[in-house]
């Protein structure tokens, strides 16, 4: 089956989608008061690039991509924060089009690099990332408190 497949930059209108795929995506609830504030936030940074894929009907997936400058690269660095397909649209191109749209915006701001970090715990996002290009070149050590 054929995706009629939209790309477009994430809207307010786009809340209620974002949120129910974070929550799917972190297997828990989150505060939603304080996930719209962030959401708010986050969309209207203009170093951030939000994309939501969708057909007619519905959102597919969405990714998000938050660039900043960094020393040690000397330049524009941008960072998958955020990146999701949903389950029944797997598998058929949705993400590959919204890397898509990340790789095409790295190129035009002249980022670079392009960053993803993927809990351990998501094993299978490790090949997702390679098949699409990445390369596993870093480790990530956090403290949570």
């Amino acid at each position: 089956m054929k995706l009629n497949q939209n790309i477009r930059k994430i809207e307010a209108k786009d809340l209620d989608f974002i949120y129910k795929s974070i929550c799917e995506l972190e297997n828990e609830i989150l505060d939603f008061e304080v996930f719209e504030t962030i959401f708010n936030e986050n969309i209207s940074n203009s170093k951030n690039l939000y994309l939501i894929a969708e057909n007619e009907n519905e959102g597919l997936g969405f990714i998000s991509f938050h660039t900043q400058n960094l020393l040690h690269h000397c330049g524009l660095v941008g960072e998958i924060q955020e990146f999701f397909v949903h389950q029944k649209y797997r598998g058929q191109g949705v993400g590959r089009l919204l890397i898509n749209e990340i790789l095409n915006f790295a190129e035009e701001n002249n980022l670079k690099s392009i960053e993803v970090t993927t809990n351990k715990k998501r094993v299978e996002n490790v090949a997702i990332y390679e098949n699409l290009g990445f390369t596993l070149s870093h480790n990530k050590f956090t403290i949570y408190k």
